[in-house]
């Protein structure tokens, strides 16, 4: 979501302002939201705003709102994206952005997280994140374990 100009932002108030009474109700923000991809329900909408409707002053800062928590959900991507891409390179020993099954034991086992196992185990692991299924994982199939890994945690 890119910053809009005050006079952009009044006049998109005023155009969803259909009865000129200088107030824009919650159903009317909705469908501009949807309009524009950020999708909620109604009633999350209400509850986020604290209100049935919003005048203009309200509108202005409910978008500053909104404009403030996508910068900071950007900052977040970029940090965790950083934070994946350093550990990436930890289990990428030969630095050929692929992370092999012999790559993934000798990581595991140095932080003693590896019993000794056949190397099927090491292979099995990567099989299921393998998505192109080379044997190996790469920046994109690792970011995917690991966020699959994160969100099982959560549950």
């Amino acid at each position: 979501m890119s910053p809009i100009s005050n006079d952009d932002l009044h006049r998109i108030f005023k155009n969803l302002d259909k009865n000129n009474k200088g107030i824009v109700n919650v159903e009317e923000l909705h469908l501009l939201l949807e309009k524009i991809g950020v999708h909620t329900t109604s009633e999350e909408l209400e509850k986020f705003v604290g209100k049935t409707s919003l005048n203009y002053i309200d509108f202005f800062f409910f978008y500053e709102a909104m404009v403030k928590a996508k910068i900071a959900e950007k900052e977040s991507d970029e940090d965790s994206s950083d934070d994946l891409s350093k550990a990436f390179k930890v289990f990428d020993l030969n630095g050929d952005g692929y992370i092999t099954c012999d790559e993934l034991q000798s990581v595991l086992s140095r932080l003693g997280l590896w019993e000794k196992r056949s190397g099927q185990d090491c292979k099995d692991m990567i099989r299921v994140y393998d998505e192109n299924l080379d044997g190996v994982l790469d920046f994109e199939e690792f970011k995917n374990m690991m966020s699959a890994s994160s969100n099982s945690e959560n549950i």
